[in-house]
């Protein structure tokens, strides 16, 4: 599925660990794409810097998350999908496969709205054209994969560094409150809404998908037949990780407060087009045009990853092997349906992410019980300490999700 020829793979050996950067790269993406635009805009723009310390926390979690899945493909040369269809019941892998087709179609309409929502932004093009267009750029994107890993890394890459300086031009020109953002490091809440938006933020930043792919990116990509090779590839990976992590993080958390400090003080912005008009009005064209220009590398990248993960997440927990044209037009219809109804985009953007904070716990668990494996990690099995730590993010998200069920429904 993902692998690496021999002579990169002597390259990669013999020249330290940079070439070996790259797979959290690709992941990280997903941390970005378009439905972190729409509920850190909306967050910002209705609860200021209430929902700072969700940014935060999430992040956090994203690396202990991505570092599991990183270090589970090291280990056992399997993707997380593979890995639950060895070792559970056929019931329960058929299940957990089911879940997944969901997540990557809330996915796949996240991605593809943010990428027709940017280029009406840019070029007035209607949003079921411009859906369309996203689709096309993202089959150019995973067509790099035919030479080799590193052209497509370095592709998804420059299109991160695209938002990440789109996003720096605009907290410069909105300035910073500095209180404000130390008070909303406090966890609290106000009201449903800002549970369903913190919700929505937890979905969009510790994504399903990235869990499922990030490990298929490391499972058989470099040499390691030793232990020692393998804890050499995972010291690289945590490097990779923490790097990758703290740049989305930072992204996610310059968006909010963006929103917090130029979007607050009349009616919330709920929409995308909102916060670009306000950029716009505010921070002067520049402003808004890089906001746009993110927005659009964040779908084009965001699109093609998704992708990647739907194969991994069919071929793991199925075995089966679907063309990646075949499987980007069933992942491509929702979306299109969406757009072709009129839906507001970003109501769609906030609710695909919300559903996608509901598949986490089914990615996360079976991370979790697998890491703590010695018989499925060998020498690589997380410390107990590591384990409680996980057990405990994931009883956040559960708690989180039940809370929001209950605050939606009572």
């Amino acid at each position: 599925m993902y692998q690496q020829s021999p002579k990169v793979e002597a390259r990669a050996r013999v020249r330290g660990p940079l070439p070996l950067l790259g797979p959290a790269f690709v992941t990280a993406i997903a941390y970005v794409d378009p439905g972190n635009f729409a509920t850190n805009v909306t967050a910002g723009s209705t609860f200021g810097y209430l929902l700072v310390w969700v940014a935060v926390v999430s992040n956090l979690m994203a690396m202990l998350i991505q570092y599991l899945s990183a270090k589970a493909g090291i280990a056992t040369g399997r993707s997380l999908p593979a890995l639950c269809r060895e070792h559970f019941p056929r019931p329960v892998t058929r299940g957990l496969w089911v879940q997944g087709e969901l997540v990557a179609i809330a996915t796949d309409l996240a991605e593809v709205v943010g990428g027709a929502i940017a280029l009406r932004l840019l070029f007035d093009i209607p949003l079921l054209a411009g859906g369309l267009i996203t689709a096309g750029v993202a089959f150019g994107l995973l067509a790099l994969q035919t030479r080799g890993h590193r052209p497509f890394e370095i592709a998804i890459t420059g299109l991160l560094l695209v938002i990440l300086v789109g996003f720096l031009y605009d907290v410069l020109r909105s300035g910073l409150e500095p209180l404000a953002l130390l008070d909303g490091t406090v966890p609290r809440f106000e009201g449903s809404d800002s549970v369903l938006l913190a919700a929505g933020m937890l979905g969009a930043t510790v994504m399903p998908h990235a869990i499922y792919l990030h490990g298929a990116l490391t499972s058989r990509r470099y040499v390691r037949t030793t232990e020692g090779q393998r804890l050499a590839l995972l010291r690289s990976q945590r490097t990779d990780v923490v790097v990758a992590m703290t740049i989305a993080g930072l992204m996610n958390l310059a968006l909010l407060v963006v929103a917090a400090s130029v979007l607050r003080g009349g009616d919330p912005v709920t929409t995308i087009e909102g916060a670009h008009a306000g950029l716009g009005a505010a921070l002067g064209p520049a402003a808004a045009l890089l906001f746009a220009l993110a927005l659009l590398a964040s779908g084009f990248a965001s699109s093609s990853v998704g992708t990647l993960s739907g194969q991994v997440v069919m071929e793991g927990f199925l075995e089966v092997r679907m063309p990646l044209v075949v499987r980007r037009l069933v992942a491509l219809a929702p979306a299109l349906v969406v757009l072709a109804l009129g839906v507001d985009p970003t109501r769609a953007l906030v609710v695909s992410q919300v559903v996608l904070s509901f598949g986490i716990p089914f990615a996360l668990v079976p991370l979790i019980l697998f890491t703590r494996r010695p018989d499925v990690m060998g020498r690589l099995v997380n410390r107990g300490v590591t384990t409680q730590v996980a057990w405990a993010v994931a009883a956040v998200v559960i708690a989180l999700n039940l809370t929001l069920v209950y605050l939606t429904f009572a």
